[in-house]
């Protein structure tokens, strides 16, 4: 060649300088369009070549959401040599092992734990003969930040839910009163419920999140039916009977409501 090294940059000197041949690396699960730009090939006398490119493109991934937003992902970016078996061409990492990231990556709401590179086998009607790829895995384990979401709704819809089961503290003749604070809490629950709509993706199965809207607003249901017993109870001169009720009230619901949390945590944790 008559020179150390040899280099094309740019898409023309790329595309109709260089004749020899390279492998077209795709992503495979990219989601959208997958763009590449600013291409430099640099071609040394022993026949090695390094390419580098730069590349804008959006991999999609299944998530796991049922601990959401206490939840984890293990995000997966796949490429493969198009048109090629891995007998043919095969794809190599520098190393297998996953390591720690930079302290420079940051990624809003997300705290970026590993991020690894390995090689596997994957099988592609279009790869070749055997119909079998060799697949290059970008990948990225990455914890959601849960301060956002819990300073948004899990710390205040607990204080009101909370402070909702004063009813069981208010006179029992003032069914008006009582009734009133509970809808403010049972409207408030569903306007959570709303906020988390949007900020959730459309998913089928339940998360904690989920779970734990839900009981709130059963909850809060739950001392309307209370409050329209004991105004009865009242009416018909049965007063003990509704002190009582609401005696037992002031503490069997914060335990249950307290104890359902826990119970959700644990299943999530534990199981999910």
């Amino acid at each position: 060649m008559g020179v150390d090294e040899k280099i094309y940059q740019g898409d023309y000197q790329f595309d109709e300088l260089f004749t020899g041949w390279y492998p077209q690396v795709v992503l495979i699960n990219e989601s959208g369009l997958c763009e590449k730009s600013a291409v430099v090939l640099r071609v040394q006398p022993d026949g090695t070549l390094t390419l580098v490119e730069t590349l804008n493109a959006i991999a999609r991934v299944d998530l796991n959401l049922r601990r959401f937003p206490f939840d984890k992902q293990h995000l997966e970016a796949v490429f493969e040599v198009l048109g090629f078996d891995k007998g043919e061409v095969a794809l190599q990492a520098e190393s297998d092992e996953t390591r720690s990231t930079d302290a420079q990556i940051r990624i809003p709401q997300w705290t970026v734990l590993k991020i690894g590179v390995s090689t596997k086998d994957r099988t592609a009607t279009y790869s070749g003969r055997s119909g079998v790829t060799s697949a290059f895995v970008v990948s990225v384990d990455a914890q959601r930040e849960s301060f956002f979401v819990s300073r948004l709704v899990v710390v205040p819809l607990i204080l009101i839910v909370l402070l909702s089961f004063s009813v069981f503290w208010m006179d029992r003749s003032s069914l008006g009163d009582r009734i009133s604070v509970s809808f403010i809490g049972i409207l408030t629950a569903v306007t959570y419920q709303l906020v988390m709509s949007d900020i959730q993706p459309r998913i089928s199965y339940v998360t904690f999140m989920n779970g734990f809207l839900n009981i709130s607003f059963f909850l809060m249901c739950a001392t309307v039916v209370i409050n329209l017993v004991v105004g009865e109870l009242d009416k018909k001169g049965k007063s003990k009977v509704g002190d009582r009720i609401d005696f037992h009230c002031r503490w069997i619901f914060p335990l249950i409501f307290l104890g359902i949390i826990l119970l959700l945590l644990g299943v999530a944790f534990l199981y999910l």
